[in-house]
């Protein structure tokens, strides 16, 4: 009786590991009163894009790595946010770009040949940025496979499609799958809140769009990409070795988050260095105000140097942050980050001081 009490638990427990497998491979189920719009496996959906009349912004996966997803961010027109140098921030999620930064004005040429002088002339717009996205992104695109909408409403006639601001939206949402472009009109109810209209290109079909699908596309920029410098955390790596100026001085590394790490020379680890731990932890604690795209070039040309920490774990390289001068203020890279990222106001004190972290222990014993 024992031995066939023993079998009969053994197989429960793997009827509900299969059980439990089997319900975590499954798509998601849909909730009360659910349609689906676009019936699409995770794996077939290509890119995301949100559109208004100016920008736009692509959530895509990656054409070597297609479990890795990008963000790209981009005017349609040369139009400029309001409000300020940060207001692309809450517009459509796009990251304003240096004013230089690929705009090109060129002239309008004559008008059908009647040889009148060109009386305008037309920005293009500056090229995209793309940016690696971060988790939230991922969770978002997964919420696409399959596109499910509160209800359906059928389809509605020409006055009805002017009532709810689908007639002349330009506002639009395109799923590509396996290659081909499902394409979507957008409009907010009138008020600009509640549950979006959602109107198929392909049939005519008029959908309630759940209303926390779209603010994660509209605000890209703070929501979706991914700002992190470095992947890792202090505690794990063990040496940082800076370098400035033609001088480079190795540091022993202890401690972990939440405090500062505490470093001291390696010629001289009996001596921690105060001024050197408070100068890294600052470093450390660098936050970026905008991120470049991949391959997008820093303003102003060929940047200086102002420093570079190189982390490292048993004498294996972890990771590095490189922080250069360039037009515009101070830019860094990292082993994580596929751009330069511009940094925040106040990173002149830790350029200036840098000489004195790097310097000779000899010289550096009235720390």
């Amino acid at each position: 009786m024992k031995v066939r009490d023993l079998a009969l638990q053994g197989a429960l427990a793997a009827a509900a590991l299969i059980a439990a497998f089997v319900v975590w491979q499954r798509e998601p189920s849909a909730g009360p009163g659910e349609v689906t719009v676009v019936d699409v496996p995770a794996r077939a959906l290509d890119s995301i894009r949100y559109e208004d009349d100016s920008r736009f912004v692509d959530v895509f996966r990656d054409a070597s790595e297609r479990d890795r997803l990008w963000v790209r961010l981009g005017y349609k027109s040369s139009r400029a946010p309001s409000g300020g140098a940060d207001a692309g921030a809450t517009d459509a999620g796009v990251a304003p770009q240096a004013a230089d930064a690929g705009v090109a004005t060129a002239a309008v040429g004559t008008d059908a040949g009647t040889g009148q002088p060109p009386v305008a002339a037309r920005e293009e717009p500056p090229p995209p940025r793309e940016l690696r996205a971060n988790e939230v992104a991922d969770k978002l695109f997964s919420r696409f496979a399959p596109m499910r909408a509160m209800r359906a409403l059928g389809e509605l006639d020409a006055k009805k499609l002017e009532e709810v601001g689908l007639a002349t939206s330009p506002r639009k949402l395109t799923l590509t799958v396996a290659g081909k472009a499902r394409v979507f009109a957008l409009a907010s109810p009138p008020g600009g809140w509640g549950t979006p209209y959602l109107r198929s290109e392909e049939d005519g079909r008029v959908y309630l769009l759940g209303p926390a699908m779209l603010p994660d596309l509209e605000n890209a920029n703070s929501r979706l990409v991914d700002r992190r410098l470095h992947t890792f955390d202090l505690g794990d790596f063990d040496a940082v070795t800076i370098r400035a100026g033609g001088a480079t001085r190795a540091f022993r590394a202890t401690g972990k988050a939440p405090g500062p790490v505490v470093l001291a020379p390696e010629d001289a680890p009996e001596r921690p260095d105060d001024f050197a731990r408070n100068w890294h932890d600052r470093v450390w604690r660098m936050m970026p105000v905008d991120l470049l795209g991949r391959d997008e070039p820093l303003p102003g040309g060929e940047p200086q140097e102002s420093f570079r920490v190189d982390y490292l774990r048993a004498g294996r390289a972890v990771g590095h942050v490189m922080v250069v001068k360039a037009e515009g203020g101070f830019y860094a890279r990292t082993e994580h980050t596929t751009g330069w990222a511009r940094l925040h106001a106040g990173m002149d004190a830790l350029a200036e001081e840098v000489a004195r972290v790097t310097a000779p222990v000899t010289s550096a014993s009235g720390k």
